[in-house]
């Protein structure tokens, strides 16, 4: 054991990051030794110190295990299984209440207990005790997290030590007879554990039985964190009093003995005292450079015993709160993990009546009404239980704040400046309800790190946490409307819409925030599962032309290969059809399919082209469409017009190295396009991405009444919402093979989805507000059939009369006339934007100079800093 030792003494001072070091040595040596982080003076006496920080060490020791867990309480309702590949260890905490909570610097990333492993067991007493299990990678990234002070518990709980243990089969066997044989209770957090436990508080709820992976997704364990200090009593017995402490049992580790028998005498021993301690350094993380980790499976572990519950209060059920509720709970399922969490309307009278604080992880109050008397002193008791509670322009209000009316800023927007918990700043337009925050001059109020208030000359206190008792009750309190979208109806102007629509991704960041520091997880949803292409003709002649070419190209299994992927062409797909990126089924039936997104009866009607997009590929979920029709684009006759139609995108892709985010209501395609080399368009290749473009335009704005839509196009590939906002993108994929250009036209435009930014539908809904109109809101389907076959005319009028054929429409709606902007940096010579030249590239007049071409570089032209970037050959 000694070399080894001697080597990660070696490996700390002179080659490995922290991070890297402790990964490696506990995916080493996991099987045969146990690894403590702790204090420096708690270091256990027969272990060897590989690494020190600030007072704390890393140490690798001989294995302990633990024989006897009939004394801790359990947590899952099912068998007590450690999975494959995971490490079980003990966290030893102490309780800190009050203002004797330690402070961590704003520059430090804070690692979460919770989130990091899944707790199986708890143990009262001083030190309070946690059994939890964890990947190699969660558990390294734990021990880091504490040597560097940035580990934190809930509920006033500090990590004192963290101990890797073995627990042997015996045991495990033993409590997987105990488990079939009783149901395993939740305990309730208490801070104060007592010499006289109390009967139990809560009941497990018992979801998904014989489903073999409930215990991980409704286990119902608090993210507010703690486990009670109280052991459970028999059905009509008082508590047992407190549980004595149970030691760790050593096991001697032959592995390690043998090793440290065969060192050599040079280094024979390894002192901690020369250990240096090493810097901090974020970029050794544990998902450090040059290794992948894959994330963590299943969902965050919920450690309070409660069901996943986000309870909605908006005061009396007129239609008014109702309206309200809709749009609370629109934003927050744009914010949270709805997989993970189920939104609920908590009414008054089942708020007075009902145990509804026993099931709620986050009460929501977003009512202007004053909360009745009865109600208030319920929300009090459950935040002095330790609950959350965000309030969104409520009256509601303790902790020495009062609210005040300032009429002036009533549905006005207002510059907002909120600082997160890590001090760090975000500065956006917000919707003011017209009241502010003060506090009470007999109180003195802690308010916590989450703040807000107006760039006004009154700094207008407008968001602030306060926290609440000593086991861990908190509320946000928002005087702001982040539940409000742009398109509310108190937003009276464009002015106003185009400042929240701006701001519109930093509102749902700022309230990320809160909801993460109220607890909840606001992580990126699951990547949906891929399904199978369907092949959808435009006509019935078209379906029987294609189904005889088919039947000369595929292989004996069905298959057409290409470089990127396999399409398996069959009539009918079951679930067990395995579907990969790179092996896809498209079923030939059409007669069975059925989209809720897509119609194809609409796309029928509307695409009016004699070439293009009469033979769809369609998804639901897919890679990418830029990919779909790659085995088939040279070899298809070109009237049958392959295109290709997806819902939502894994992998979408945007010019050079970006991606394209595509969220349902997205207009998603990529259409195939044979150009001849000799021609006007085949010598002006650079054209096409233009003409894509403003056929998207040119969709819209000539649905008659839609003509004043501001929908635009800005050079080089986009597609604008006036000047302000990207809407939609344009990526063309060429490849030349004899006389003839094959391009893949891949477009994506926001048609229906608000958020992140903005889409099509928002445009006509500011649009009738402004002008009293009624246009009604436009679909995916409808919008791409009117692309493609503007998107022809567009390639006709151009092979027949070259770039003046389609500049005049072309510059009706592009949005850089006259427009001043700056060559190469913001110090470069200032230049006005003349137009495009024959090839479809950017003209520039500098005063007193000729006009020049600026060449497309990626994304390079930055219309928010007024910069062109010339072309490098």
């Amino acid at each position: 054991m000694l070399i080894t030792l001697c080597y990660l003494y070696l490996w700390a001072r002179w080659e490995r990051r922290p991070a890297a070091l402790v990964r490696s040595t506990v995916r080493r040596w996991r099987a045969s030794c146990s690894f403590t982080f702790c204090r420096a003076s708690a270091q256990p006496r027969s272990a060897r110190v590989c690494l020190s920080r600030g007072g704390c060490v890393f140490c690798v020791g001989e294995s302990q295990s633990i024989d006897d867990l009939n004394k801790w309480a359990l947590f899952l309702v099912s068998p007590f299984i450690l999975e494959a590949e995971h490490i079980a260890f003990v966290t030893e905490s102490i309780w800190i209440q009050g203002n004797s909570l330690q402070k961590r610097s704003s520059s430090e990333t804070v690692v979460r207990w919770s989130d990091c492993c899944l707790p199986l067991a708890c143990r009262p007493g001083d030190p309070y005790q946690l059994i939890a299990e964890a990947s190699v990678d969660d558990f390294s990234k734990l021990g880091v997290a504490f040597m560097e002070d940035r580990l934190q518990m809930d509920n006033g709980l500090i990590p004192q030590k963290i101990v890797s243990v073995h627990l042997k089969d015996s045991t495990l066997k033993e409590l997987q007879d105990q488990v079939s044989n009783k149901q395993v209770q939740a305990l309730q957090p208490s801070p104060e554990p007592s010499p006289e436990a109390e009967p139990m508080q809560d009941i497990m709820e018992h979801a998904g039985q014989g489903d073999s992976k409930a215990p991980r997704e409704v286990c119902s364990l608090s993210r507010r964190g703690s486990v009670s200090g109280r052991g459970p009593a028999a059905d009509g017995e008082p508590g047992q009093g407190s549980v004595e402490h149970h030691q760790l049992h050593l096991s001697s580790c032959h592995e390690c003995l043998e090793l440290e028998n065969s060192t050599i005498e040079s280094v024979r021993f390894a002192s901690a005292e020369n250990i240096p301690d090493l810097p901090y350094d974020h970029s050794s993380t544990l998902g450090g450079a040059g290794e992948f980790f894959p994330e963590r499976e299943g969902r965050r572990v919920n450690i309070s015993g409660k069901a996943p519950n986000i309870l909605l209060y908006v005061g009396s059920s007129c239609q008014e709160a109702l309206g309200r509720l809709q749009q609370v709970q629109s934003v927050l399922a744009d914010c949270v993990d709805t997989d993970s969490y189920v939104l609920y309307h908590l009414q008054e009278d089942s708020a007075l009546r009902d145990p509804w604080p026993d099931n709620c992880l986050l009460l929501v109050i977003a009512t202007r009404e004053p909360v009745p008397e009865g109600l208030y002193q319920k929300f009090m008791a459950y935040l002095a239980q330790g609950g959350k509670v965000l309030g969104l322009s409520s009256s509601f209000r303790f902790g020495g704040f009062q609210v005040t009316s300032k009429g002036m800023l009533q549905n006005t927007v207002q510059n907002l400046v909120f600082s997160k918990a890590d001090q760090s700043k975000v500065q956006l337009s917000v919707l003011s309800s017209g009241y502010v925050y003060y506090e009470d001059p007999g109180e003195q109020p802690s308010p916590g790190m989450l703040q807000g208030h107006l760039q006004n000359g009154d700094k207008d206190r407008m968001i602030v946490q306060v926290p609440f008792g000593t086991r861990g009750g908190e509320a946000v309190l928002c005087q702001v409307h982040l539940e409000l979208p742009p398109s509310s109806p108190i937003v009276q102007t464009q002015e106003d819409f185009n400042l929240l629509k701006s701001s519109n991704m930093r509102r749902h960041e700022v309230l990320k925030e809160i909801l993460t520091t109220l607890g909840l997880s606001c992580d990126t949803q699951q990547v949906p599962t891929l399904t199978p292409l369907h092949l959808l003709p435009a006509t019935d002649e078209i379906r029987n032309s294609f189904m005889q070419w088919l039947e000369r190209h595929v292989d004996p299994e069905g298959v057409i290969k290409s470089s990127k992927l396999s399409l398996k062409f069959i009539s009918s797909c079951t679930s067990e059809v395995e579907i990969t990126p790179s092996s896809i089924p498209v079923v030939t039936d059409s007669e069975t399919f059925s989209s809720e997104h897509f119609n194809l009866e609409i796309y029928r009607q509307n695409l009016q082209s004699t070439r293009l997009g009469k033979v769809i590929l369609f998804a639901e979920v897919t890679p990418t469409t830029m990919s779909l029709l790659d085995g088939l684009m040279f070899e298809m006759p070109q009237e049958m017009g392959l295109i290709a139609i997806a819902i939502r995108q894994t992998q979408g892709k945007g010019r050079g190295p970006n991606a394209w985010l595509s969220p349902v209501g997205c207009a998603l395609s990529t259409v195939l396009v044979s150009i001849p080399l000799r021609s006007q368009l085949g010598q002006r290749i650079p054209f096409v991405q233009h003409l894509m473009s403003l056929a998207v335009v040119e969709a819209v704005r000539s649905i008659p009444e839609y003509e004043d839509i501001n929908l635009r196009v800005k050079w080089p590939n986009d597609i604008y919402y006036g000047d302000l906002m990207k809407i939609g993108g344009v990526l063309v994929n060429s490849t030349l093979m004899g006389e003839t250009f094959y391009i893949l036209i891949g477009c994506g435009f926001n048609v229906a989805n608000s958020n992140p930014t903005i889409c099509i539908n928002d445009l006509i809904t500011e649009y009738n507000k402004q002008h009293k109109t009624g246009l009604k809101p436009l679909r995916a389907d409808f919008l791409i059939a009117r692309a493609v076959t503007v998107l022809e005319k567009l390639i006709d009028t151009f092979q027949d009369q070259g770039p003046n054929g389609v500049l005049p429409l072309y510059y009706k709606y592009w949005l850089h006339s006259g427009q001043q902007v700056r060559l190469g940096s913001a110090e470069g010579p200032q230049v006005s934007i003349v137009g495009l030249d024959d090839s479809g590239f950017l003209q520039v007049h500098q005063k007193d100079c000729e006009v020049v071409t600026v060449h497309p570089d990626g994304n390079s032209f930055d219309m928010l800093r007024n910069l062109i970037l010339p072309k490098h050959r």
